[in-house]
Parts: C-alpha cells; sequence; structure tokens
C-alpha cells in the first residue's frame, strides 16, 4: 500500500464501517503482499513505496520497567476516579477493581507544558495538576524508564523530531 497516496484518499469520516468504501479504498490502494504475515519480532513496516508506516518493537518495555512504573503511578491513577468525577474521571467509565487486570484504573495527566483547553489562561502552557500534586514524584519515577526509552527510540527513528523537542524544551519558560 502506498500510504501517502491513502492518507489523501480518506477523511475523517472513513472509520472503518462502510464495506463498499473500504473495498473502494482497497481496490485504490491494494497491499504490497497477499495474505497476513505474523510478525513476532522487531520490524520496521514499509509502505509500497519504502515510506516508513510502523515500527514493531515488542518487549521494548520490559515486563519488571511495566509492573514498576503501574506501581508507582496506581496511587495517582485510583485517586483520579470519583463517583462524581468529569467526562474523564467519573467512576461509570472504569471497570471495578474485581475486573482490572494488572493496573489501577484511573485517568491522570502527565505533561511538563498543558495547555488547558477551556480556560482563559494567560500562563499556558502550565504543568498538569497531576505533576503538581504530592504524588508527582512518584509519578516521575514512575515514568522515567519509559520516557527515556521512548526518547532514545524517537532519537533513532525521527531525528528532526527529536531535536525540534530538545530545542523547544531547552527554549522553554515554564515556572515552577
Amino acid at each position: 500500500m502506498d500510504i501517502a497516496r491513502y492518507s489523501k484518499l480518506i477523511t475523517a469520516k472513513d472509520m472503518g464501517h462502510n464495506e463498499q468504501r473500504e473495498a473502494k479504498l482497497l481496490e485504490r490502494c491494494p497491499p504490497g503482499h497477499e495474505g497476513k504475515k505474523l510478525v513476532d519480532k522487531p520490524a520496521t513496516i514499509l509502505d509500497a513505496s519504502g515510506a516508513i508506516i510502523a515500527w514493531y518493537l515488542p518487549d521494548a518495555l520490559s515486563d519488571t520497567t511495566q509492573v514498576e512504573a503501574t506501581d508507582l503511578l496506581a496511587p495517582s491513577l485510583e485517586k483520579s476516579v470519583k463517583a462524581d468525577g468529569n467526562w474523564r474521571t467519573h467512576q461509570k467509565w472504569f471497570k471495578q477493581d474485581s475486573e482490572n487486570v494488572g493496573s489501577a484504573p484511573g485517568c491522570i495527566n502527565i505533561s511538563p507544558a498543558w495547555f488547558q483547553q477551556g480556560h482563559e489562561n494567560v500562563s499556558d502552557p502550565e504543568v498538569s495538576a497531576s505533576l503538581k500534586g504530592p504524588s508527582s514524584e512518584n509519578i516521575l519515577k514512575g515514568i522515567a524508564r519509559p520516557a527515556a526509552i521512548a526518547s532514545a527510540a524517537l532519537r533513532v527513528m525521527h531525528p528532526e523530531q527529536y531535536f525540534a523537542g530538545l530545542q523547544a524544551f531547552q527554549s522553554s519558560d515554564i515556572k515552577q
């Protein structure tokens, strides 16, 4: 499939539910191979023109890293779910404790430069509330290793974006 051509043909309304539309798209942008292929090791997935469309990195975050992050984030996640919460934190949107497998339910926003949507705020961007609270140290410990791994991957996969991010971070004027 030529991903550039495909992206020009689709619209925001293409949700994958219209079988006729999907058939037309598949006809105009056929896959580059027949059938499906199981990928079970690190791989770079290319479109028909050779453009990278995905990097598959199984086990990039080890089980230990995932457990450590989950354990450190659990208290903040648990506190976020409320009986009278908003659309992000209302308890009806989360499974009960007995239904959860491996991690606490919840919603925390982790951003050093958060634009507060829906608020008239002259100090945008601002550190997200989760990182200002008493659990911020555990949150930062929980995301440090996964963030470092993601940063290293970005450095290899998309160096221009990596360096643009570094430059933005270095030139930011975020107050603590």
